[in-house]
């Protein structure tokens, strides 16, 4: 039988989780895909650790490019992470000829473009599938499963950390910081959690997937982003009660001229699908022409997760390679010769949540609905929070929902509801998935 040589750049969580998983079903593998899987080199920059799998101290390295250039290596598995040596390597792995194998999702993102067309340029492989939703088979779902639908849309939790929080704050009723912290001493969240919190990490997912589900590649800088930082206890608990839950939320949709590619705190009813998933585990529902409705639900991170996705991408470069037919599967398949573009997110449509501290006299409730309705804003629920124990200096917690809206007009009617002095402080504006 023949063999395929791997050599791994990155020796840590996951790429820890790759070696073990390769050494412990290498007879299993073998039968599925006809090619006897080796590890043949493996650098990092620090060979002392120990990693809970036994391998051979001869193949081990701190020179990333002895194991490009090893000529026993004929898949390259990125696992460093980032956009600094991980891209350089890459790159080079790609111009020598090595099919590549990454995880990197913000290498992608945001470089996805130039490294696709050199996998290109140099006719070989580039499998991405653990880059998203980790052990969840998402991209290649896109890629091969749903490859005759024309995508509608994709609504995905895409990011562990602040589903984590999220869940914590709903559940126990904890504000964002003690949440965080929580998340913090699980493991779940980072010293500096900003790339999760801030939105930047299921951003960089929802652009792959965007540039998968509709055939141009979407940059990072036209992605609207929000995190959950800033989110409030009370809001989390004023959506419980009207029988929502808040995830953040990927939302990916286009209508055959125009592409949404949004990041944001998203109120989800409770029965639907995607508000049942809690803690840790990530979900992707997508919307195909012909398949309708399809749920995709597991762990979005973790060593044995992430690494049975890096795994699949192994087996089936290494098919590929026995059938001699590398780029069997491209990257991002160009769909039409006029790219969609990107809409606006001033443009888009949603069903909103509003929460409003109004100043308590007669006659404000009616000053700020009327103002709504003069920028075709239409109310479909309103009620105040909390009685009279909820006022605070003068004011009164408000909560409305509105019907289908334009963003730019629910904004244009909050800037005059702020100029006219009937809020204490700043709306809070949440979207609904509609």
């Amino acid at each position: 039988m023949k063999q395929m040589g791997v050599g791994l750049l990155g020796f840590g969580t996951v790429g820890a989780g790759v070696v073990d998983g390769l050494q412990r079903n290498r007879e299993l593998l073998a039968h599925r895909i006809g090619a006897d899987i080796v590890v043949r080199r493996i650098a990092d920059v620090d060979l002392s650790r120990d990693r809970g799998v036994a391998v051979d101290p001869a193949i081990l390295t701190t020179d990333a490019r002895a194991v490009i250039n090893d000529p026993s290596v004929d898949i390259v598995v990125e696992l460093i992470g980032g956009t600094g040596i991980a891209r350089t390597l890459v790159t080079e792995a790609l111009k020598a000829g090595k099919a590549v194998v990454t995880a990197n999702k913000k290498l992608l993102a945001e470089y996805g473009e130039e490294i696709f067309s050199l996998a290109e340029e140099a006719g070989v492989d580039l499998y991405f599938g653990a880059s998203v939703g980790g052990g969840i088979p998402i991209v290649r779902v896109l890629r091969e499963g749903l490859v005759g639908n024309t995508i509608q849309s994709l609504f995905g939790i895409l990011n562990g950390t602040c589903n984590y929080i999220l869940t914590r704050m709903e559940n126990e009723s904890l504000p964002f910081d003690e949440a965080l912290k929580a998340a913090q001493a699980a493991g779940y969240a980072e010293s500096n959690p900003s790339l999760d919190v801030d939105g930047f990490d299921t951003a960089h997912k929802a652009v792959i997937l965007a540039s998968l589900a509709y055939g141009f590649h979407v940059p990072m800088s036209v992605a609207a982003v929000e995190g959950i930082r800033s989110l409030a206890g009370v809001d989390v608990q004023f959506a419980r009660e009207l029988g929502y839950r808040i995830k953040l939320l990927a939302v990916i949709r286009g209508d055959g001229t125009e592409v949404e590619v949004r990041v944001h705190p998203t109120l989800v009813a409770r029965d639907h699908m995607l508000a049942s998933v809690s803690h840790v585990f990530n979900a992707v529902m997508v919307r195909g022409d012909l398949s309708g409705d399809t749920l995709y639900y597991g762990r979005g991170a973790g060593r044995e997760p992430t690494a049975s996705t890096v795994i699949g991408d192994i087996g089936d470069v290494a098919r590929n390679l026995l059938a001699g037919s590398p780029r069997h599967s491209r990257g991002i398949a160009k769909l039409s010769s006029e790219p969609l573009r990107v809409r606006a997110l001033s443009a888009i449509h949603s069903r909103y949540y509003l929460r409003l501290m109004v100043v308590d006299r007669a006659g404000s409730l009616g000053q700020f609905t009327t103002i709504l309705g003069k920028h075709g804003v239409s109310i479909h629920a309103v009620s105040q929070k909390g009685g009279a124990e909820a006022q605070e200096g003068g004011f009164v917690p408000v909560v409305t929902l509105t019907h289908l809206a334009r963003e730019a007009d629910v904004d244009a009617a909050l800037a005059e509801i702020r100029a006219a002095g009937i809020v204490g402080e700043d709306p809070v504006k949440l979207r609904m998935l509609d």
